[in-house]
């Protein structure tokens, strides 16, 4: 258990270094906490993902815009109180994403070469 709350206290951070221009998505993927069975980390590391993904649509879409930073910063509050994320988001994650587990370690480069495109 605390195992999950400090991770989730990272992840709070690293949330709000994302949100601040503080660090890159690319950045903080590295760093984020693997191999934990958590629902609410899961939901927030395929959050994290879609901020990324969606770039150009917010650009185009100031409101999907904001209710994406809103959303981030209330998943990156709970986690700074070490609490987990409503039932319904998770369900909500768990239709699309009960498939996609967290990347493990060994996965985590391929995965960020594969979905930023980057260059090892």
């Amino acid at each position: 258990m605390k195992e999950i709350i400090e991770a989730k206290k990272l992840i709070s951070e690293l949330i709000l270094d994302i949100l601040s221009e503080k660090t890159s998505v690319q950045n903080a993927i590295k760093r984020f906490p693997q191999d934990i069975k958590d629902e609410s980390i899961e939901c927030a590391f395929h959050a994290i993902l879609h901020f990324e993904a969606d770039e150009d649509y917010r650009k185009n879409d100031p409101e999907y815009a904001d209710e994406q930073w809103d959303y981030l910063e209330y998943i990156a509050d709970l986690f700074q109180r070490g609490e987990d994320l409503p039932l319904n988001i998770i369900q909500e994650y768990r239709k699309y994403y009960e498939s996609a587990p967290l990347i493990g370690k060994n996965d985590i480069m391929s995965v960020l070469k594969n979905l930023f495109r980057l260059t090892i």
